[in-house]
């Protein structure tokens, strides 16, 4: 995985923006309001990101995968993990943390909010 094919799956998802809220290097993907994934730009040999888990699948994660996920960089390490691309997970594992956190995100928006962005389908 890289930054473009990480971004391009991002923005597939219903109801998802993209910011530079925090300037030009941390790309933010949200949906409705709210932040599910961060990225930095400026990695150039290796690609990490940030998304929201559940805290008890957040501390699984990180046993289960010591060299890949780690608690969120500059983030509530309880509800964050910072996960490192192409170790010991393969992309279609990263797409699947991506969607747990999305997931969690778009199920704690409002029920208005929610049924806004299912209509935009």
């Amino acid at each position: 995985m890289n930054v473009e094919s990480l971004r391009l799956y991002c923005l597939q998802k219903q109801g998802v923006s993209e910011e530079l809220p925090f300037g030009p290097d941390t790309l933010v993907f949200k949906v409705g309001s709210k932040i599910f994934l961060l990225v930095g730009l400026d990695q150039i040999d290796v690609l990490s990101f940030n998304v929201k888990c559940d805290p008890t699948k957040a501390t699984e994660l990180r046993e289960s995968y010591p060299h890949t996920v780690f608690p969120g960089f500059h983030m509530n390490k309880k509800h964050w993990n910072t996960v490192f691309a192409n170790r010991e997970a393969n992309d279609h594992l990263l797409q699947e943390w991506i969607d747990h956190s999305y997931e969690l995100v778009f199920h704690g928006l409002p029920k208005r909010q929610q049924d806004d962005i299912k209509e935009m389908e």
